[in-house]
């Protein structure tokens, strides 16, 4: 009776060590995820839900986009670009915006017979469907008169919903670096995957 108690106490402290173990292990396996998914977040994509119609067709309300950050590390955003942005409205601070890229800092934008042209040359915009791209009233305490100059690290952001859409002929050209990153993909729902 004596030996199997003290077998039994020597079994109790081992039993400890193990759920100590199992416990440490646990712990350090959701910090290292933890870890892992800031570093993705903030280093290589970010995923967005979309809450508005500003960029239809293209992508549609309520589709979830992966907006990837490696590409601007060595390029800039070029015309063409969809891009994921911080909102320059100082009352919206914080809030994400996607847009595309229509010109980079030195070229001209002008909007004529509501059609945009860029450094005097007409821009064949299929996304838009054939919307008219008007000028919009600008943001209070910004000036956007046509034609416009881009400046210097800055870009002139347009929505492919030219007409549900507030972009730089509301708030100005955007700094580049407000961009976070580069929409590439549309993962959700099922219907509308695909590559942008």
């Amino acid at each position: 009776m004596y030996e199997s108690d003290h077998a039994a106490y020597q079994q109790r402290p081992r039993q400890s060590a193990g759920i100590l173990r199992t416990l440490l292990s646990v712990i350090g396996l959701v910090a290292m995820v933890l870890v892992l998914s800031w570093g993705l977040r903030t280093f290589v994509f970010q995923a967005y839900e979309i809450p508005s119609g500003s960029m239809e067709e293209t992508i549609k309300p309520g589709d979830m986009v992966f907006s990837e950050k490696i590409t601007y590390y060595s390029s800039d955003p070029a015309p063409g670009d969809i891009v994921t942005f911080e909102d320059p409205d100082p009352d919206h601070a914080g809030r994400i915006l996607i847009k595309r890229v229509i010109a980079v800092g030195g070229q001209v934008v002008d909007l004529r017979d509501g059609r945009v042209y860029v450094d005097d040359v007409l821009q064949d915009e299929p996304y838009t469907r054939g919307e008219p791209s008007f000028p919009l009233t600008s943001l209070p305490g910004t000036t956007v008169d046509y034609p416009y100059t881009v400046p210097a690290g800055s870009l002139w952001v347009m929505g492919d919903n030219r007409t549900n859409s507030q972009d730089s002929r509301y708030f100005g050209a955007i700094a580049e670096r407000s961009v976070t990153g580069k929409a590439i993909f549309i993962y959700w729902p099922l219907t509308d995957v695909g590559v942008l």
